[in-house]
C-alpha cells in the first residue's frame, strides 16, 4: 500500500504521520501492495479535518472527518472507510454471481440548466478516467454515495455522465468527440 500525505494550512508531527500510517496499513488486507491512498490533513477556523482516498483501477473511497483533533478523526475515518470497502466487495461478489443488464433511456436527459454567473468555482478535482460499462458505472454512483459519476464508456470511448434522477432512476449524458 502506498501512502501518501497532503497538506493544507496545517503541520503534522512525525508521531501523527507515524499513528495515521500504522492505522492505515490496517487496510492492507483489502488491497494490493500498489493500492495508492492519499491522505489530506488541513486546518480552516480552528476545525482540523481529514480526507482518506483509495483509488482503485475503477473506483475511489473516500471518507472526510472534521473535528477538533486528528488523532480522534483518523479513528472516527477509518470505520467509514472498511464500510465502504466491505460493501464494495460486496457488490463485487453478488455482480460476479448473477448479471444485470439495465437498459438506459437516453431522451429521459434533462437540458442542462443556465449557469449562475455570480459563483465561481469552489473547487476543483481531477482523476484518471477508466474505461467502464454503464452498469459498472452505476454501481460506483451508489458505491460513492453521489448524484453523478463520470467516466470512460467501454463501448463507445467517449466520456459519460451518469446521474441520479428524482424518480430513482438513471439519465446518461455522452459527450460525443
Amino acid at each position: 500500500m502506498r501512502i501518501e500525505f497532503l497538506t493544507k494550512n496545517y503541520n503534522p508531527s512525525e508521531k501523527l504521520k507515524d499513528v495515521i500510517t500504522k492505522k492505515v496499513e490496517r487496510l492492507d488486507k483489502f488491497f494490493e501492495d500498489d493500492t495508492k491512498v492519499k491522505i489530506l490533513l488541513k486546518k480552516a477556523n480552528d476545525v482540523e479535518t481529514l480526507e482518506l482516498t483509495i483509488v482503485l483501477d475503477s473506483s475511489v473511497m473516500r471518507a472526510e472527518v472534521s473535528g477538533d483533533n486528528m488523532y480522534d478523526n483518523i479513528d472516527i475515518a477509518l470505520p467509514k472507510l472498511e464500510k465502504q470497502i466491505i460493501k464494495h466487495r460486496t457488490k463485487l461478489v453478488t455482480k460476479s454471481k448473477k448479471v444485470r443488464i439495465k437498459e438506459l433511456d437516453a431522451s429521459s436527459v434533462p437540458l442542462a440548466d443556465k449557469e449562475d454567473s455570480q459563483h465561481g468555482v469552489v473547487r476543483s478535482k481531477s482523476y484518471e478516467l477508466t474505461p467502464m460499462t454503464v452498469d459498472d458505472a452505476i454501481e460506483e454512483l451508489e458505491l460513492v454515495g453521489h448524484s453523478f459519476y463520470v467516466f470512460s464508456n467501454k463501448a463507445t470511448k467517449n466520456v459519460n455522465v451518469l446521474y441520479k434522477r428524482r424518480d430513482g432512476d438513471y439519465g446518461l449524458i455522452e459527450a460525443l468527440q
